[in-house]
Order: C-alpha cells, then sequence, then structure tokens
C-alpha cells in the first residue's frame, strides 16, 4: 500500500468542514503565520527556489541541498532564499508543504473513510495509516526537515495534524484528554521513529500499520477492525 493511495493527486478547492472547527484550529500548514501574502513576483521566486531544491533531491539527495546550491541552480542571490526560507530547515519544510496540504485537503474534503461521511474511529484509523506512508514515502526529506526541540510541535504542519487527531479522539473518547492523547498517537507516528524500526529494525510497513490499528483500538478502548 502506498501513501498515493489516500491522496488526491491534485489539490482541490477547501469547502467549510463538516467539523465544528474553532478559529484557532483552523488547519494551516504552509508560510509561517506571520508571513504576509505573498505578491505575484515573490509567489512565483519561491516556486523557482523550491523547484530548483527540487531537482537537487532528485539529483543528489538531501545532502545535496544547502541554500547556496539552490541559490544557484535557480541564478539568484544566496540572500533571497535566506529571506524567503529562514534556514534550511525551512526550505526543507517549505519542500513538504504540498503533501502536506493535499493530507489536509482529503481529510476536510477527501472521500472516506479518510474524508468526511465515515465514523470518526474508521477517520482516524486512515489517518494514521495515511501519513505514516507519506513518512516512509518521505523519510529521508522529513528527518532533514526536523525543526529544533523548540520549534518541532509548535510548527503549523505539525499543529495541523495534531488538530485532525485531536478533533477525532474528542468524538470518539470525549471524556478522555484528548489534547494529550492525541500527543501520544502522533508520537507513534514520528519520521524518526519510523525510520528505526523500518531502516534499523527492518520492520515491514504492514506491521507498522497494523500497529497502528492496534493501538487506535487500545487508546479509544473500541474492538479492532475485522
Amino acid at each position: 500500500m502506498l501513501y498515493a493511495v489516500f491522496m488526491t493527486s491534485a489539490l482541490p478547492h477547501l469547502p467549510e468542514p463538516q467539523e465544528p472547527f474553532e478559529s484557532s484550529q483552523l488547519l494551516e500548514v504552509g508560510p509561517v503565520p506571520d508571513e504576509p501574502c505573498l505578491r505575484a513576483d515573490a509567489a512565483r521566486n519561491r516556486a523557482r527556489l523550491l523547484e530548483a531544491a527540487a531537482r537537487l533531491i532528485a539529483e543528489h539527495g538531501v545532502g545535496g541541498v544547502t541554500m547556496e546550491a539552490v541559490a544557484a541552480a535557480a541564478q539568484v542571490g544566496k540572500g533571497t532564499v535566506f529571506r524567503r526560507f529562514g534556514d534550511r530547515t525551512g526550505l526543507l519544510m517549505a519542500l513538504l508543504d504540498h503533501s502536506a496540504r493535499q493530507l489536509q485537503a482529503d481529510f476536510l474534503c477527501g472521500p472516506p473513510p479518510l474524508g468526511p461521511g465515515a465514523p470518526p474511529l474508521d477517520r482516524l484509523r486512515a489517518f494514521g495509516v495515511a501519513v505514516l506512508y507519506r513518512s516512509a514515502e518521505q523519510l529521508d526529506l522529513q528527518l532533514a526537515a526536523q525543526p529544533e526541540p523548540d520549534r518541532r510541535f509548535a510548527h503549523p504542519a505539525f499543529a495541523a495534524l495534531r488538530t485532525q487527531v485531536t478533533m477525532l479522539l474528542r468524538q470518539i473518547v470525549p471524556d478522555a484528554d484528548c489534547a494529550l492523547l492525541s500527543q501520544t498517537l502522533m508520537a507513534s507516528l514520528d519520521p524518526a521513529l519510523i525510520h528505526h524500526l523500518t531502516r534499523q529494525c527492518a520492520m515491514p510497513m504492514e506491521r507498522l500499520e497494523a500497529g497502528w490499528i492496534d493501538l487506535v483500538a487500545r487508546v479509544t478502548r473500541t474492538a479492532p477492525p475485522r
């Protein structure tokens, strides 16, 4: 099973979510909150830089992506790259932005079981499996893009995933500390853990998928699917 099975190939227009989100819970996985709306030329330059970074990854792996290399590949000054992305981690996180937006779109308006229309328990199972396979397919990039500890869990991309898990948990186990429980579930989908289990322990993805389904059943005190 591949992550692509859970994902749409293009980003649809996002309708109003069917679940009641508070304004503070809206999922934002794009630029940092204080970044102003990009002008058309700035947006084109940003896309050009990301295309250059993607080419470098395809040709040399994630290790070949430096701010200097991206500037040279895009034929711009190094300062332009730093102004747009802040640092190498910001650049790599921007490369992950598209798939994060795809996951957000599929969760908000895609087909069930990931999207609306399925019971929350089924959606939680599908959500974890989708994140698991996305991380496995982009593992080197995911690891290289890990922010420092003081930024990691506050980053909009991580906050978006955690918010979705919290919302589903509140529908399944409303009496639980769902905010904290969502952190526990998200820890099992951590890219560093997936790297350890798949590459160092040689565990197949099917085992990790089964482990997620089992963990959800135990956390929510529900029976696993038959």
